[in-house]
């Protein structure tokens, strides 16, 4: 089995507990996975608090299967992240969060359908997608997280959190940061705020596609 460096179990706690510290997650409610070979991810361990994670709360999965590889007990939802790390290769990090706002506007009986209400979200984040309120930790809520994330880079499970994704931990706090930020303007504006231009937000999301190409061509 692969060891894992100190510097990279460092990195892991840091990046967990920087999320945690920015009001991402409360106790055990968030968790985070990330890709660290083709075949090899961590986790948070199930039941783990974020903000105080240690060494002995960092999973060792794989990601073809989800399983732990170390005797450890992963987050009951590794089977999303690791089901998303296999149909994403241009991702590295997934992180479910249940920030105060965004989680308010995911237990709203009307859906919010734009989220375009500052040019963050629509640069850095794009088109945000709903799944319906399912179980935590099955296997339904898993392929419906996956399936919306094959073509998002932030779900909204409703009465549940958020799930976004990047290709490193600052990108993906990032994402979350920004994601509450439009979430306390829609809330604090009564759920009626005026968003963007449609014009401004086409713009946006052409340059966002624009450099995530790039990106992908190793340009």
């Amino acid at each position: 089995m692969k060891k894992i460096t100190k510097k990279i179990l460092k990195s892991f706690i840091s990046a967990c507990r920087e999320a945690a510290a920015r009001g991402l997650s409360r106790c055990s409610s968030g968790n985070m996975s990330w890709r660290i070979d083709d075949n090899l991810m961590l986790a948070t361990a199930t039941r783990s608090w974020m903000e105080r994670l240690t060494a002995a709360d960092v999973v060792l999965c794989d990601i073809s299967r989800g399983k732990a590889l170390d005797g450890k007990k992963p987050t009951a939802e590794i089977a999303f992240h690791a089901a998303i790390l296999r149909s994403r290769p241009d991702i590295n990090v997934v992180l479910h969060f249940q920030s105060p706002f965004a989680t308010a506007l995911a237990c709203r009986r009307a859906r919010v359908k734009n989220f375009f209400v500052i040019p963050e979200i629509s640069f850095y984040i794009g088109p945000v997608s709903w799944v319906p309120c399912l179980t935590p930790g099955t296997r339904e809520l898993a392929a419906a997280v996956t399936k919306a994330m094959l073509k998002h880079d932030l779900v909204i499970m409703a009465n549940h959190g958020q799930v976004t994704v990047a290709a490193d931990f600052d990108h993906a706090i990032q994402n979350a940061e920004f994601f509450e930020l439009a979430c306390e303007i829609i809330v604090r504006n009564g759920g009626n705020p005026r968003p963007m231009a449609g014009k401004t937000v086409k713009d946006l999301l052409a340059l966002r596609n624009d450099l995530k190409s790039t990106a992908a061509r190793g340009v």
